[in-house]
């Protein structure tokens, strides 16, 4: 992941697949560039089963461009994201 393409974002998911596990962003520069920018880091684990993604409801949203890793979708209104930074705890809210 580059900073360019991330810069303008307020919420990031990392989330692992059934045939592609991913390891979860680390190194301080990045920690330090997302914290300072107040950007909320989510990472999902489905091996673990710690947090859950409704890719049903993603995939159902129309696609502004596709390419082999990354589908970007365009919503018609936007989600909410709520975090506790004390707690380590975070939820992000389907458009209404």
């Amino acid at each position: 992941m580059k900073w360019d393409q991330i810069s303008g974002a307020k919420v990031i998911v990392e989330a692992g697949f059934k045939d592609m596990e991913v390891d979860p962003s680390q190194g301080s520069h990045f920690f330090h560039n997302i914290t300072s920018f107040r950007i909320s880091y989510f990472t999902v684990n489905s091996m673990t089963r710690d947090g859950f993604i409704d890719w049903e409801w993603l995939r159902s949203n129309p696609v502004v461009e596709e390419k082999q890793f990354v589908r970007h979708i365009r919503l018609s209104n936007p989600i909410v994201s709520k975090v506790d930074g004390h707690r380590n705890r975070g939820i992000i809210l389907k458009p209404e």
